[in-house]
């Protein structure tokens, strides 16, 4: 299921030839300072096919950028509506099978995947994300880029060292996080047919939500765990024997799955429970993979110069403000 790209949209992708009315919608970027902090944990499941987060080890990070925000449905849609990009193959969704998933037709723009152009995009495939933010770094002259796995922990953790940024209960996520609580449980048990404990709060959203309804950690980041899980640059290994020891992306000797290169995505996602939605917890996709069932991702960049409020971060934050605002309106119904 690879993608595909029309000549125009390669030359679009080559070049900075962005010309709609509205502003490029640019993230709103957060400076996160460097430091060395203890990555992974033993707490986690254990599956000899699925990445484990240990051996606990010790990372030095140098001082980066991450989105305040998970990139949305609209920033998205821009970089579609400039290139004609294609984002070919099926969309994993929930069903009531054994599995408790199955392909489907939607992408990324359908209502259900969609529904508001502040929501977090998802149907995307880290190949997409990497077209996007290739786009991007050219309509900009910046080089954005996904975050690596020891920066997204890094940032998640946010100078803690409990099982969650906000301490041990699991029952305080709701305040942080978009999870599989009481909202969720039973719009989700319908979709799958399946009935399973929940986090015993209530975050006031079923599936996705608009990004940054909830608390931000310590570093003034929103969302890094729950709503939807975010693509990280590394590929899969089982556990962090020979991982790098100064934050960068782990891209050689991919472990594969099936006959398939996995790449990791972090954060949990609206479905998750207390493991999942864990910061040092691990989770993998194809390269080409798409899915509904939380997936999306967040933009990375090095720390190079100060952070520009420019007029498309000003119009992407007062649209967000916005979206907020009816968000909040709904759930006060």
């Amino acid at each position: 299921m690879k993608k595909t790209l029309s000549l125009l949209s390669m030359l679009m992708l080559g070049c900075p030839l962005f010309a709609a009315t509205d502003p490029l919608l640019l993230p709103s970027m957060v400076t996160i300072k460097g430091g060395e902090f203890a990555m992974g944990s033993t707490a986690n499941p254990k599956n000899d096919d699925y990445p484990v987060s240990e051996p606990v080890h010790t990372v030095n990070i140098q001082s980066y950028r991450l989105s305040r925000y998970e990139t949305t449905v609209g920033q998205f849609r821009q970089f579609v509506a400039a290139t004609g990009y294609k984002t070919d193959g099926d969309c994993w969704k929930l069903a009531a099978n054994d599995w408790g998933m199955e392909g489907g037709k939607t992408g990324w723009d359908a209502a259900v995947n969609a529904p508001s152009d502040y929501h977090p995009v998802m149907c995307v495939s880290w190949d997409d994300a990497h077209a996007y933010l290739q786009w991007l770094s050219k309509q900009t002259g910046r080089h954005f880029r996904l975050p690596s796995e020891a920066e997204w922990e890094y940032a998640a953790r946010a100078g803690t060292g409990t099982r969650y940024p906000h301490g041990d209960d699991p029952a305080g996520l709701c305040q942080y996080a978009n999870v599989f609580d009481r909202s969720g449980k039973p719009v989700i048990a319908r979709l799958t047919g399946k009935e399973r404990k929940e986090i015993d709060c209530d975050d006031q959203a079923a599936l996705t939500t608009v990004v940054g309804m909830y608390a931000a950690n310590a570093y003034g980041l929103h969302d890094m765990l729950g709503n939807a899980g975010e693509l990280v640059e590394d590929c899969q290994h089982l556990n962090y024997e020979g991982a790098p020891k100064n934050g960068a992306a782990w891209a050689s000797d991919c472990k594969l799955f099936h006959g398939s290169v996995m790449v990791i995505h972090r954060g949990g996602n609206y479905n998750n429970g207390p493991a999942g939605a864990s910061p040092t917890y691990r989770g993998h996709t194809g390269k080409d993979n798409r899915s509904s069932v939380g997936e999306g991702f967040r933009i990375a960049e090095d720390a190079v110069g100060d952070i520009v409020q420019d007029a498309g971060t000003r119009a992407f934050d007062t649209g967000l403000a916005a979206a907020q605002a009816a968000e909040r309106s709904r759930r006060a119904k």
